[in-house]
C-alpha cells in the first residue's frame, strides 16, 4: 500500500496554501462543496489541513455507507461533538446501544401512536393562527422562523412529553441558538484545545445546556409525579416519556432493560431538540418559497379549499393534500433542514473497488448537494413542486433525496414530521399568506441545521375563511 492508498485519492481540490480549504469551508462550507461536486464528480477527496475528507455524490456510494455497510461507520466528528449536549441518545449513539434505545423509543412512532398526535398538531397550529390575528399583526411583519420554533417547540413537548413549555419557549430558542454557535467552532483544527479552555463562548454553552437541562429535568420530574397520582387508574399517559420512565421503573426492578436515569434524559433531550429544529427551519423555508413563486401558492390554496373547505385538517385528510405534500417535498429538496451527514470508516473502505478512504477520515454526504444535482432533479435550482409525480419518484434512485437521512439511522421521527409539516402547512395557509419583506436579508446558515441567518421576516396578510 502507498502513502496515498492501494490505489490512490479521488480527484480533488489542491490547497492554494496550507489550510486554505479548511478556512474556505468554515467561511462558506455549502459554496465549497457545491464547487467540489461540480468540479470532480461523485467522489472528491477534500485535504483540510492535515485530516481527509471525501465528498460522495453518488446514490450508490451514500447507499453504500448508510444502508450496506453501515456496521463499518460511525458518526462523525459534529455528532462525537454534540454528546457534550445530547449525551448518549439516539443521534450520537451507536452499535448495540443505539439499536437497543430505537427499539424501545419506536412504539412512540408507530403508525397508530402518530395517527393520535395529529389532532394536537392541527390544534397548536389554529391557536397560533388566532393569536397572530388577536395580536393585531394582520399587515404586520414578525420573524416566522421564531414563530415556527415556537409553533414546533409546543407541539413536540405536548404530543412527545405530554408538558406545556410555551412559556419557556424564548429561554429554549436562545439556549439552543447559542448551542449552534458553538457548534460553529467544529471545523477548527484547535477546537479540542479550545473547548477546554475558560472562554466566553464555552460559559454561554455551559449556561445554555444547563437552561435546557433545567426544561428537560422539570419535564420528567412533573411526569413522574403525574405517573404516581394516576398510579392504579385507567387514565395513563401512553406518550414517549411515559415509555422511558417505564423503562427506566423496569431496569431498576431487575428487568436488565438498563435504562438509567441519564439515559432518561438523554433521549429525552434528544428528541425535544431535534424534534422541533428540523421541522421549523423545514416551515420557515416553505413559507419562503410559497412567497417567491405564487403559482404554487395559489394551487396550494386551491387543493385546501377543495379538500378542506375551510375547516381544520385531520389525520385522515394528510393523504388527500397531495400538492401540499409536494410543496413540501420540493421545499425540502431546496433547503433540507438537515443539509449534510458525516461519518467516519473504522476501517479502510473501497470506493468503487479502486478508491481507498482510510479508517478515521471523514466520509461527507450532503443533502443540500445531492438535491441540486442536474443528473437527477431537471432545473435544479427553480422549485417546481409539480415535479414530484408518482412516476419522478419511482424514477428517481433511491438515494439522491434523503432529507430524513437513510438506513437504520435514518430519522426515527420522519412520519411524525411529515404529518406535522402538512397539517401545520395546511391549517395556517388557509387562514394567511405570508409575504417575504423584500428588504430583509436572506442567508443561509449551516450549522448541524440549516437556518436562516436573520430569521426570516414576513408580512401576514389574512385570507377569506374558506380561501
Amino acid at each position: 500500500m502507498t502513502k496515498e492508498g492501494i490505489l490512490g485519492y479521488p480527484p480533488g481540490p489542491k490547497e492554494k496554501y496550507p489550510g486554505s480549504l479548511l478556512l474556505e469551508f468554515r467561511r462558506n462550507p455549502i459554496k465549497l462543496l457545491m464547487r467540489v461536486a461540480q468540479e470532480y464528480g461523485r467522489i472528491a477527496h477534500i485535504r483540510f489541513g492535515w485530516a481527509h475528507a471525501f465528498l460522495l455524490s453518488d446514490p450508490e456510494l451514500i447507499k453504500d455507507v448508510l444502508v450496506t455497510h453501515h456496521q463499518y461507520f460511525i458518526k462523525s466528528r459534529g455528532l462525537q461533538v454534540a454528546k457534550r449536549l445530547l449525551g448518549e441518545g439516539l443521534l450520537t449513539s451507536e452499535f448495540e446501544f443505539h439499536h437497543k434505545q430505537r427499539r424501545l423509543i419506536q412504539p412512540a412512532f408507530h403508525h397508530s401512536r402518530i395517527a393520535t398526535y395529529a389532532s394536537t398538531m392541527a390544534e397548536y397550529a389554529e391557536r397560533m393562527s388566532g393569536q397572530w390575528l388577536r395580536s393585531g399583526l394582520e399587515g404586520k411583519s414578525l420573524d416566522i422562523h421564531r414563530e415556527m420554533m415556537r409553533l414546533t417547540l409546543a407541539i413536540v413537548a405536548k404530543t412527545l412529553f405530554n408538558a406545556d413549555v410555551e412559556a419557556e419557549a424564548k429561554d429554549v430558542g436562545e439556549a439552543l441558538t447559542q448551542v449552534m454557535e458553538n457548534f460553529s467552532r467544529l471545523t477548527n483544527p484547535l477546537s479540542p484545545i479550545l473547548d477546554r479552555l475558560p472562554l466566553p463562548s464555552n460559559k454561554k454553552f455551559e449556561e445554555a445546556k444547563s437552561k435546557l437541562d433545567s426544561i428537560v429535568y422539570r419535564m420528567i420530574e412533573e411526569h413522574k409525579r403525574e405517573e404516581k397520582e394516576n398510579k392504579g387508574s385507567s387514565n395513563k399517559n401512553e406518550d414517549l416519556l411515559s415509555m422511558l420512565l417505564a423503562a427506566y421503573e423496569d431496569s431498576n426492578g431487575g428487568n436488565n432493560r438498563e435504562m438509567t436515569a441519564t439515559q432518561v434524559r438523554d433521549e429525552a433531550m434528544t428528541l425535544f431538540l431535534a424534534g422541533h429544529e428540523t421541522t421549523a427551519n423545514a416551515l420557515t423555508w416553505t413559507w419562503y418559497l410559497l412567497s417567491l413563486n405564487p403559482q404554487a401558492e395559489t394551487r396550494l390554496h386551491e387543493e385546501l379549499h377543495s379538500v378542506l373547505g375551510g375547516r381544520t385538517p385531520t389525520f385522515d385528510d394528510v393523504p388527500k393534500l397531495e400538492y401540499t405534500n409536494m410543496v413540501i417535498t420540493e421545499s425540502m429538496r431546496l433547503y433540507p433542514p438537515a443539509w449534510i451527514l458525516g461519518r467516519q470508516p473504522i476501517k479502510d473502505y473501497l470506493a468503487y473497488g479502486r478508491y481507498n478512504i482510510p479508517a478515521g477520515s471523514t466520509v461527507l454526504m450532503s443533502q443540500y448537494v445531492m438535491h441540486r444535482q442536474p443528473d437527477f432533479f431537471s432545473d435544479p435550482e427553480s422549485f417546481k413542486p409539480e415535479r414530484w409525480t408518482a412516476e419522478f419518484k419511482a424514477s428517481l434512485p433511491k438515494y439522491c433525496y434523503f432529507p430524513f437521512g437513510a438506513g437504520p439511522r435514518s430519522c426515527i421521527g420522519e412520519p411524525f414530521a411529515w404529518m406535522e409539516m402538512i397539517l401545520v402547512l395546511a391549517t395556517i395557509a388557509q387562514r394567511w399568506q405570508l409575504r417575504h419583506v423584500p428588504s430583509h436579508r436572506v442567508e443561509l446558515l449551516p450549522r448541524i441545521t440549516l437556518r436562516p441567518k436573520y430569521g426570516m421576516e414576513m408580512i401576514l396578510e389574512r385570507r377569506g375563511k374558506t380561501g
